[in-house]
């Protein structure tokens, strides 16, 4: 596939997101940039919410990922679709009761500023790190594809990707992101499903033969029950699933943020459990798609699997024994999915900082708010050239790595505030906050040391459960704690 044809579909692309964000911006006030005015029906928002977790990594990383992990990852889907219950039940009427525009300011209310601020810092710095690791997949794709063959380096290119993003998101906010999530989940399971088709008809496959293929082929293995010691065994993977879940949904200004854009919490309420169960079929389609990118270059004996796996579902998408039509579907499907996935990160930044870090949440913010919208997309931009000089790590990794670290003290603050009805010295929090993280890499580290037991995504529950006893270690006598008693939600 020529550049030419790329930059066509992406010009098309980002001419519909466009489109979608001034229809999206009209009549909009201020603070609507922010939650959308409350006004989104939730069956719209349920299939916003379909693809809203799928980024490029997910749509280049999860086909990719067969071939060590087979569809393990489902595991971790059902651990996801029992976490958007807590959700649903334990935190939205609270986000809802207490009228919030970002998540974090139930912290406050809870603990004290310092608290506060130390929930919207972590938050800042999980989101800012994962989204750029996210969009890294994309970029680096788009080199390839693009930018390489016409002499423009890495730099240009993450100038423009970015630059588009932020143009498209500066309309309509969390509106915009909506709008474009449904666009996307549409494109995703388009795209993915007629890879497929266009796939099996070039290996010369049938729906029965297709379907027997995959189920004999090795890397169609779902369950893992055989070795504890390993990541990838059920027990781990399923509760770290419904811990993962919460932390970086729940708990998450950028997923929260469409959810509270419903009418009311029972209405959220629907969209979260309608969602995670539809997510966990979409994921499905990604694995099977990756068996099937499997099965071809284990038949084409002039291909062979690519050292990164990252690099399997392109590689296929590009060759020349497949029709264009596959080619445009690869990079249709990749573009939805990052650009939807960047801007809601990068409306969820400004959203977070704006309110939480400069605590300007009025309805006169809007200088205030373009310039931090501003300053994400520039931030953003940096963290991709850093990441692209430095990473070696398959993606879908790297992010949950990342996630481990940074949401455990977040999910560990959450779950102390709404199990413990105690107060804590807000002075302490801050402290806490860094101190879990690097003691969490600490005995992840010396447990494989010492047993060679393999740390896998359960590392967010260490680090949330080192969260919590640091609180718990800071609880104020009770004669203070009379004198300056907050009334937990």
């Amino acid at each position: 596939m020529t550049p030419a044809v790329t930059i066509t579909v992406i010009a098309a692309y980002f001419a519909l997101l466009l489109g979608l964000s001034w229809l999206a911006s009209r009549g909009g006030e201020e603070t609507g940039f922010f939650s959308g005015g409350r006004k989104v029906p939730w069956a719209f928002v349920a299939i916003a919410m379909i693809g809203a977790p799928i980024s490029g990594v997910t749509f280049i990383s999860v086909p990719g990922m067969v071939g060590s992990a087979g569809y393990g990852y489902l595991q971790m889907m059902l651990g996801f679709i029992v976490g958007y219950a807590v959700i649903a039940w334990m935190l939205v009427p609270v986000f809802y009761k207490m009228g919030l525009v970002s998540i974090y300011g139930w912290l406050e209310h809870r603990f004290g500023r310092l608290s506060y601020r130390s929930g919207a810092w972590m938050f800042f710095i999980s989101k800012m790190l994962g989204a750029s690791v996210r969009f890294l997949v994309v970029c680096a794709v788009l080199q390839t594809l693009v930018f390489g063959p016409l002499g423009m380096p890495f730099e240009v290119n993450v100038g423009i990707t970015v630059g588009l993003i932020w143009l498209y998101t500066a309309m309509g906010g969390v509106r915009s992101v909506i709008w474009t999530d449904v666009l996307k989940s549409v494109c995703l399971v388009l795209s993915v499903v007629m890879c497929i088709i266009f796939i099996a008809a070039n290996l010369d496959m049938g729906l029965p033969r297709l379907a027997q293929a995959i189920a004999h082929h090795p890397t169609s293995r779902v369950f893992f029950f055989d070795d504890p010691t390993r990541a990838s065994w059920f027990g781990k993977q399923f509760v770290a699933g419904v811990f993962m879940a919460i932390a970086t949904n729940g708990l998450d200004q950028d997923m929260m943020q469409r959810n509270l854009a419903c009418r009311d919490s029972a209405s959220s309420r629907k969209n979260m459990i309608v969602s995670s169960v539809l997510q966990f079929f979409v994921i499905s389609l990604f694995l099977l798609l990756g068996t099937v990118l499997t099965i071809y270059v284990e038949q084409r004996p002039d291909m062979a699997m690519p050292e990164r796996s990252d690099e399997l579902f392109g590689l296929v998408a590009a060759h020349e024994s497949m029709p264009v039509a596959v080619g445009v579907l690869f990079i249709l499907g990749l573009i939805s999915a990052a650009y939807s996935a960047a801007g809601s990160a990068m409306t969820a930044l400004t959203t977070s900082f704006t309110v939480d870090i400069l605590g300007r949440g009025d309805d006169k913010v809007s200088g205030v708010r373009r310039a931090v919208h501003a300053c994400m997309a520039l931030c953003m931009a940096l963290v991709i050239m850093v990441f692209y000089r430095l990473s070696n790590q398959d993606a879908i990794s790297a992010v949950y790595t990342l996630a481990s670290y940074t949401y455990g003290p977040i999910l560990g603050m959450f779950a102390f505030g709404l199990a413990v009805k105690r107060q804590v010295n807000d002075r302490a929090v801050p402290r806490i906050c860094l101190i879990a993280p690097a003691a969490a890499w600490a005995l992840q580290w010396t447990l494989h040391r010492l047993t060679g037991y393999e740390t896998g995504f359960e590392l967010l529950l260490l680090n949330a459960l080192l969260t919590c006893i640091g609180l718990a270690l800071a609880i104020k006598p009770p004669t203070t704690e009379r004198n300056n008693v907050r009334k937990p939600i």
